[in-house]
């Protein structure tokens, strides 16, 4: 078989391989993250506050991937529910910056440690070497993504080796 056409077969089955396993984590966080009293969305939203810190709001938007008035809807649900708050940006008085509060973080960090709880399981029974070069790969995987979703640069590698 040529080598376009086995990188074709490794391409089809790369796609079956994700969509499974994303299909399977958006049920599974939906369920465990939805008892928690937010949405996935919403969540997503409060791991980039606590992991990045304070952001506008246009950041934020980026950063999800999410158009600015999807994210505003998402900011809103959060501030009414107590997990984000709105402050002075120190840069520009004028701006304003969307901040996890004490309570948002606490939420995270439950939610985070029942998910990881989870993966821990769920990678258990592999070997370390396996475990290692499983995450290598899925990095690799979410920076090639991520490389192509970024539409205001061209000059982004555009294939895993020129990530790696």
């Amino acid at each position: 078989m040529p080598a376009a056409d086995l990188l074709t077969r490794d391409a089809e089955a790369l796609h079956e391989a994700l969509n499974e396993l994303i299909r399977v984590y958006q049920f599974r966080d939906r369920g465990h993250i939805c008892c928690y009293d937010v949405s996935v969305t919403q969540c997503y939203a409060l791991e980039t506050l606590v992991k990045q810190g304070p952001l506008r709001l246009q950041a934020l938007a980026e950063e999800m991937y999410l158009d600015k008035s999807t994210a505003s809807r998402v900011v809103n649900a959060l501030e009414r529910k107590g997990y984000v708050v709105r402050i002075e940006d120190a840069q520009d008085r004028r701006a304003i910056q969307l901040q996890s509060t004490a309570s948002g973080q606490a939420l995270y960090s439950a939610i985070r440690a029942d998910l990881i709880a989870e993966e821990r399981a769920m990678i258990e029974g592999l070997s370390p070497e396996v475990r290692q070069a499983s995450l290598m790969l899925l990095r690799q995987l979410a920076r090639a993504a991520q490389a192509r979703c970024d539409t205001q640069t061209n000059s982004l590698p555009q294939t895993i080796t020129e990530l790696a």
